[in-house]
């Protein structure tokens, strides 16, 4: 019998949203995401303690070695995550670099360098960055230098406008996160077709195969499998392990969405001015871009303060 799991492989790309090794190696994924609070939740398990030590000693007695040392843990994990895909890694800027273009970049290319120290090829690698203006306009620069971009905390229909028209590789429109806002904000439940996170990603979807975008729809942050079951299709879709482990234990085929089908909006490029206005206007989508930096940004300060603890008991 057919898995919901191996179904769903038949139409999409999976990607493993986790930086547990030990997942990725039992799910086989073709990509797998980390993130500050992925990072955050590995560093806090013994098993990953060597890598926490391996970072430290490489980034002592440098102008900054508690943050370096961030980078080099995320580098560490993301090497050996790349020895269990096919695919790529996505590792994420300081999200407290969300609203500096240049700063944004100089973080990017540090991280490939870093990479590439290991003898991992920037095609290996995605960088993931916020989808703010700034964050849009870094990943423009970056994919002309050949570092592809993951843009993240996606939700409005601005920011993937934005996000096509700078040739990013791929973007992660959260699902999830968009049907929490309106479930909260309606008082009732959604599921299928009806939820407001699947009809995010299906219209920014239809958008890009009419007007022929290469940019990458990768959906994200889901919260049952009826969301992925909905966007069935979909370019790719990165899952969480719990999530990946019930689609492997459900029997069942799975059909491409009809959402993915049908109309699309037409064709607008933005400017800076359009484009703020644009997400503006979506209460939902700049509500949850500044919760979803906010909690990345504090993630990644107490990754900082583990690491510096764990530096003082060493010394």
């Amino acid at each position: 019998m057919t898995s919901k799991l191996d179904s769903l492989k038949q139409h999409t790309i999976i990607v493993a949203d986790t930086g547990d090794i030990q997942a990725i190696r039992a799910l086989q994924p073709v990509d797998a995401t980390t993130n500050p609070s992925l990072l955050l939740k590995a560093a806090e398990q013994p098993e990953y303690r060597a890598l926490l030590d391996q970072a430290l000693r490489q980034t002592a007695g440098s102008l900054d070695p508690i943050s370096e040392a961030c980078d080099r843990f995320a580098i560490a994990l993301g090497s050996e995550i790349v020895k269990l895909v096919p695919g790529r890694v996505s590792t994420e800027v300081d999200a407290r670099l969300s609203f500096d273009r240049d700063a944004t970049i100089a973080k990017a290319r540090r991280l490939i360098e870093g990479y590439e120290e290991l003898g991992i090829t920037r095609d290996r690698v995605l960088i993931k960055i916020a989808a703010t203006w700034e964050g849009i306009q870094a990943a423009a620069a970056l994919e002309r230098e050949g570092i592809q971009c993951n843009l993240t905390l996606l939700f409005s229909f601005a920011q993937a406008q934005a996000c096509a028209d700078a040739g990013v590789f791929l973007i992660s429109p959260f699902v999830g996160r968009i049907y929490d806002w309106h479930k909260r904000q309606e008082g009732r439940d959604f599921s299928g077709l009806d939820d407001p996170g699947v009809q995010s990603v299906a219209r920014i979807f239809r958008y890009y195969k009419e007007h022929l975008y290469a940019t990458v729809v990768m959906g994200a942050s889901f919260r049952n499998i009826g969301q992925i079951e909905a966007l069935t299709g979909c370019d790719r879709l990165t899952i969480s392990p719990a999530l990946l482990q019930q689609l492997a234990g459900e029997p069942g085929e799975l059909e491409l969405s009809p959402a993915l089908r049908g109309t699309a909006d037409s064709r607008t490029v933005l400017d800076e001015r359009a484009f703020r206005w644009s997400h503006n206007e979506d209460a939902m989508a700049t509500e949850k871009l500044a919760e979803g930096i906010r909690a990345f940004a504090a993630d990644q300060l107490k990754l900082e303060r583990l690491l510096a603890a764990r530096a003082a008991s060493a010394a």
